[in-house]
Formats: C-alpha cells, sequence, structure tokens
C-alpha cells in the first residue's frame, strides 16, 4: 500500500470519521511498532468501520470470519493477530470511558488476546 488511507480521515472536519481515522492509524502503528503487518483486508474493514458501514463489533465478526475461512498455513505469518488486535484496539481507543488500573490493565490485556494467547487478562503468577 502506498497511501495511508487513514491519513485523510484523521484531518477530516467530521468528529466521528476523525477520531475512528485516529484510532485505527494508532491501533496499526502499534502492531507495526511490534514488527506487525497487518492485511489489507483489515485496512479495507477499517475504512467500512470509518464511514459508518459497520460497527466495531462487525469489524471484528467479519476478521473472525476471514480468518475462518483463509486460515494462516504458515506458523510464523503473524498477520491474523494483528489483524484482530489491531480491530480490538480500536475498538478500545474509540469507548468513551477510559482509566489505567491494575484490573483495566488486565481487562485491556484480555479483550486484546483472547483467543491468541491463553493468558491472556490473567495476573502473572510470578513474584
Amino acid at each position: 500500500m502506498n497511501k495511508d488511507p487513514f491519513k485523510e480521515y484523521i484531518r477530516e472536519s467530521e468528529p466521528n470519521k476523525r477520531d475512528k481515522g485516529y484510532a485505527w492509524y494508532t491501533a496499526i502503528g502499534l502492531q507495526a511498532v511490534d514488527g506487525l503487518k497487518t492485511s489489507d483486508y483489515l485496512v479495507h474493514t477499517a475504512v467500512r468501520n470509518i464511514e459508518g458501514e459497520i460497527s466495531f463489533e462487525e469489524a471484528n465478526a467479519l476478521l473472525q470470519s476471514y480468518y475462518e475461512e483463509n486460515p494462516v498455513r504458515d506458523a510464523d505469518d503473524r498477520t491474523e493477530e494483528a489483524d484482530k488486535v489491531s480491530a480490538r484496539i480500536a475498538a478500545l481507543l474509540s469507548e468513551q470511558a477510559f482509566s489505567f488500573t491494575p484490573n483495566e490493565y488486565l481487562s485491556i490485556h484480555r479483550k486484546l488476546f483472547t483467543g491468541i494467547y491463553s493468558h491472556a487478562g490473567r495476573e502473572s503468577s510470578a513474584s
């Protein structure tokens, strides 16, 4: 992808599109920091969400269906993880209320990584 599809939304005057564009841009950027790449399908799904065609819940359901129909065959390919976690981060960033407490941190971890890691949202037993 040569052009960042989210920049136009971040500059958008309509607050809802701007906020969603920023959430998706940030979510995908956080995956890139971890060296993960998202798919073109995720970008297409994100744009549909920003445009108001689908909700965050519908975006997550579409991603789930997409990966059930197109399972990743290479164990080193973490695109599915990047896509699903990006969608969850974007939804989380779009929530109105947010407080960063230990319980909230565990809740965020559970929301982002459920179905990806078995320890998602659990307290560490290490002291």
